[in-house]
């Protein structure tokens, strides 16, 4: 059985998300919070499998709330996907890299939540090849970065690094074997080397330390 925490100060938003995971086999929502420190609290008190966090909460927001609820030791296993406005909203960049798994369009569709919350809780990230191009190509043109390799990139092979970059392009497993002539099990096994030996949560920050190490442009 899957937990979920749902964070967001819309009262509709919630009973949606609540009704959602109520009729869907194997999800159980645990809480609910209408704030960033709610959210917090109401997390470590019920330990979810995932949390839907929007970003713009009073208290403190949806970034801050990520951060924290990522840097318990007693929430390892939590992860978190952020709720956003993309059109709208310039802080996915910073959710990721504070420590959530991925995000979703408020106008996702119901199967598509239910998907992105599977996924994520079985140690996937929300990322989807279109929606990550774009988000990136976003963000880059949005804010100048300052490079900041990561301190065992090193320990990495010309291969794990080719398939990390080419994860933060936006390929899923599959498009990386095809591109480099090798099966999707082998892509898959790269990427995960690859996350083991940086210390990434998951896929999402693997895509955030490969932008920040400067690996893609």
């Amino acid at each position: 059985m899957i937990s979920i925490l749902i964070a967001d100060d819309q009262d509709l938003v919630r009973l949606g998300l609540r009704t959602l995971i109520a009729d869907e086999d194997g999800l159980t929502c645990v809480g609910e919070a209408a704030d960033g420190l709610a959210a917090v609290a109401t997390a470590v008190r019920t330990r979810p499998d995932v949390v839907l966090m929007d970003i713009r909460m009073p208290g403190i927001d949806g970034l801050e709330a990520t951060r924290r609820i990522v840097a318990d030791p007693r929430l390892s296993e939590t992860r978190v996907i952020v709720l956003t406005t993309f059109e709208h909203d310039r802080y996915v960049f910073d959710a990721l890299r504070n420590g959530a798994s991925g995000f979703l369009l408020k106008d996702t569709t119901p199967a598509e939540i239910l998907r992105a919350i599977r996924t994520v809780a079985d140690g996937g990230a929300l990322m989807s090849p279109s929606v990550t191009r774009t988000l990136l190509r976003e963000f880059a043109t949005l804010r100048p970065r300052t490079r900041l390799p990561h301190p065992e990139l090193h320990t990495l092979t010309d291969r794990e690094r080719e398939v990390m970059v080419l994860a933060a392009e936006g390929l899923a497993n599959d498009e990386i074997g095809r591109r480099l002539r090798i099966s999707t099990a082998t892509a898959r096994t790269h990427v995960s080397r690859a996350m083991v030996k940086l210390g990434a949560r998951d896929r999402a920050q693997l895509v955030v330390f490969a932008y920040r190490s400067g690996l893609v442009d």
